[in-house]
């Protein structure tokens, strides 16, 4: 399972061709591409080149000391005067990352969907016990990896930590990540952002993995591109309440999060602008299939103990109350909710 279109930071005319895996029915790109005409570097580059320049701001949002490695060598270093809406969101990110991550006990779990060239691995103190799974198109990761080799910038993973690259090209990301050792029975922490995406189906794919695979009251943020909300009238017109039926047709209940409201809690002024992008946070309301899977084993093990009716039932109920709470928020108008 696996797409590698991306979306583009620049308006790219020659996009690859595409064909599509059996499963999931996700695109993977089949063009023999250079550093120049791809635009899977194309677009990652670009992200790379704003954390670059914003690490260069007088009072900047955040430092990244390694995106300079990805941007060529005849970048000009000139400071951006506004506020990018990509800097504000990936401010909010990382504080919003580390900020969870502080709450959870013993093994943490991160899932970076990202275009290659994410430096939170290695620019962002992780806590011991922390393993960090990157999804991403394997050429740029690859050659954002010889970058950050050849330039000796001293990008490591911290200390007690451990990091696993799982190509987008994956014929099953699902299997892949259970290969890698994720444990959909433990709480995960996941990110969007920069994520090459080119439809909405594409997003809802991404959804439904996370959804499968994600623990009950794992948290799911990031930024959806303005693309995916620009093909249809109908969401442009009542955009909340699209994000609203959207997340939760997946089991996630979301939160919208206003870029200015953000650059305020910073002490920035930001102008939207014609800023279209989704920065959202959003909780798995149900549980996983491995979470799934463990209760029907306790279910067989203890039917097979001649447990009591009672305590069948009573579990049974406990099991199923969440199935009520979602069903609810789903189909149930406001009112009767």
């Amino acid at each position: 399972m696996g797409f590698a279109q991306a979306f583009p930071v620049t308006s790219i005319n020659n996009l690859p061709s595409l064909v599509c895996t059996f499963k999931r029915k996700l695109c993977v790109s089949t063009a023999k591409l250079s550093r120049d005409n791809d635009p899977l570097l194309l677009s990652a580059t670009a992200f790379a080149s704003l954390r670059y320049r914003e690490s260069l701001r007088p009072e900047p949002l955040f430092l990244d000391p390694y995106a300079g490695c990805f941007v060529r060598d005849n970048t000009p270093e000139d400071v951006i005067q506004d506020l990018h809406p990509y800097c504000l969101a990936a401010k909010f990110i990382d504080d919003k990352l580390l900020h969870t991550v502080s709450l959870i006990d013993g093994l943490k779990q991160l899932v970076f969907l990202t275009d290659g060239m994410d430096t939170r691995p290695y620019r962002l103190q992780w806590p011991t016990s922390t393993i960090i799974f990157d999804i991403s198109p394997e050429i740029v990761f690859k050659f954002a990896a010889e970058k950050l080799k050849v330039s000796d910038v001293g990008a490591k993973i911290p200390k007690g930590c451990i990091f696993c690259h799982i190509p987008l090209e994956s014929s099953d990301l699902e299997q892949a990540m259970q290969f890698k050792g994720y444990n959909g029975n433990r709480p995960s922490i996941w990110v969007l952002q920069g994520f090459p995406m080119m439809t909405l189906a594409n997003f809802e794919e991404v959804l439904s993995m996370i959804s499968s695979l994600a623990m009950k009251g794992s948290l799911f943020l990031g930024e959806l591109p303005a693309c995916l909300t620009e093909t249809d009238p109908e969401i442009k017109s009542n955009i909340r309440q699209w994000v609203d039926k959207l997340f939760m047709s997946k089991g996630f209940r979301v939160e919208m999060i206003k870029y200015e409201g953000i650059a305020g809690s910073y002490g920035k002024d930001f102008a939207s602008g014609h800023n279209n992008s989704i920065l959202f946070v959003a909780e798995q309301l149900l549980h996983s299939d491995d979470q799934m899977e463990s209760w029907r084993r306790e279910f067989q093990r203890i039917e097979n103990e001649g447990t009591p009716f009672h305590l069948l039932i009573s579990l049974l109920k406990e099991f199923l109350q969440y199935q009520w709470m979602y069903i609810n928020m789903v189909y149930l108008p406001k009112e009767q909710v």
